[in-house]
C-alpha cells in the first residue's frame, strides 16, 4: 500500500511517522524548513507512547514527483484546503482514498466539490501534538487514535486495507460506520479546548486549575452539541459528559491553534469558531460563547493586528 501525507506537521508528521517506522511506504508533502530538515535528518517524533526517529524519509514539495498512491492523508489547515487539494490531484488513482484529518465539521464537504469522484472520506484525528522544531513532531499526552469511514456508510476495502496497515504499525484505529458523528465529537471537545485557550492565551492546565475557564470550555461544547441536534446529527446522549472528561487528557497540552496564535501565524478561525457562528445563524441556534470568542480572535486571524 502506498500511502502519501499531504501536510507533516502535528497530525500528518506524527501518524505518517509511525506507519514509516513500521515499513509503511510512505511519502511526505511537506514546505519549507520543516521539508528541508526531514530531508536531511529525517523525522523525529517525542511521544509518551516511544520516541521514535526515521532517519530517511521520502519527502517533497511536489504531490507529482510521486504518482497516484493508495491513500492520501489530508493533514492541512483549514483555511489551506482548496490550494491542497488543487495540489494533490497527481496523486488521485481511480480507486485512492483521500481521508480527512482535519479540523472543521464542512471539510469534507469542500473537498468534495473539489475533487469529485469518490475519492473523499470522513476520518478524525485525536492527537495534541505540534512540530516543535523543523523536522520534530512532539507529542504531549497519551492520546492518539485515527477514526475513519465512508461517507454514505458503506463498507469498503480500501478502508479495510488501511486500517490494517494503521493497526499493525500499533495505532490506535477505528473503522466506523457513522463518521459524521465522529467528526461531530471530535469538534465538540477540539474547539471549546481551542476557546479557552486562546481566549486566556494558555495551555490546557489552566481548565484544570480554573474553573471559571473550565465553565467557558464547557459552555462551548452545550452549544455545539445543540448546533449538531438542530442540523440533524446523531450524537450518543452521554455527549456533554464523555467531552468534559476528555479535558483532563489535554492539561500538559496547548492547541494548535494557540500555537499558531503565539506564533503570530494565521489561525483557523473561520473553519473552526466562524463556522458554528455561521451555521448557527443559519439553524437559528444561540451561540454566545462561540460568538464573543470569534469576534475576540477575529483581529488576530492573519497574525497580529496592525498596530
Amino acid at each position: 500500500m502506498k500511502i502519501a501525507v499531504m501536510g507533516a506537521g502535528g497530525i500528518g508528521g506524527y501518524y505518517g511517522g509511525r506507519l514509516a517506522a513500521a515499513g509503511a511506504d510512505v511519502s511526505f508533502i511537506a514546505r519549507g524548513a520543516h521539508l528541508a530538515a526531514m530531508r536531511k535528518n529525517g523525522l523525529k517524533i517525542i511521544s509518551p507512547l516511544g520516541d521514535v526517529h526515521i532517519p530517511t524519509v521520502t519527502a517533497t514539495d511536489d504531490p507529482a514527483t510521486i504518482g497516484p498512491v493508495d491513500i492520501v492523508m489530508f493533514c492541512v489547515k483549514l483555511y489551506d484546503v482548496d490550494e491542497a487539494c488543487e495540489l494533490i490531484r497527481p496523486l488521485i488513482g481511480p480507486d485512492t482514498a483521500v481521508i480527512s484529518f482535519l479540523n472543521g465539521i464542512d471539510s469534507e464537504d469542500r473537498m468534495q466539490e473539489i475533487l469529485g469522484g469518490n475519492c473523499v472520506v470522513g476520518g478524525t484525528a485525536q492527537i495534541p501534538s505540534n512540530i516543535i522544531e523543523p523536522g520534530v513532531i512532539e507529542h504531549k499526552a497519551p492520546l492518539a487514535a485515527l477514526e475513519f469511514g465512508e461517507r454514505d456508510g458503506s463498507d469498503s476495502d480500501r478502508l479495510r486495507a488501511f486500517y490494517k496497515v494503521c493497526t499493525d504499525a500499533d495505532i490506535q484505529t477505528f473503522l466506523v460506520e457513522n463518521i459524521e458523528t465522529a467528526i461531530w465529537l471530535k469538534f465538540a471537545i477540539l474547539v471549546p479546548f481551542a476557546t479557552a485557550c486562546c481566549l486566556t492565551r494558555l495551555p490546557g492546565k489552566i481548565l484544570v486549575e480554573e474553573p471559571v475557564v473550565q465553565e467557558i470550555a464547557v459552555g462551548a461544547m452545550k452549544e455545539i452539541i445543540a448546533l449538531a441536534e438542530a442540523k440533524g446529527v446523531q450524537l450518543p446522549p452521554d455527549a456533554l459528559e464523555s467531552r468534559m472528561a476528555m479535558l483532563s487528557n489535554f492539561a500538559n497540552a496547548m492547541p494548535s491553534m494557540l500555537v499558531d496564535l503565539l506564533a503570530e501565524k494565521r489561525i483557523e478561525l473561520e473553519g473552526l469558531h466562524g463556522a458554528v457562528v455561521r451555521m448557527a445563524k443559519e439553524l437559528k441556534v444561540s451561540v454566545p460563547v462561540h460568538q464573543v470568542a470569534y469576534a475576540a480572535l477575529k483581529p488576530y486571524v492573519n497574525g497580529p493586528p496592525a498596530k
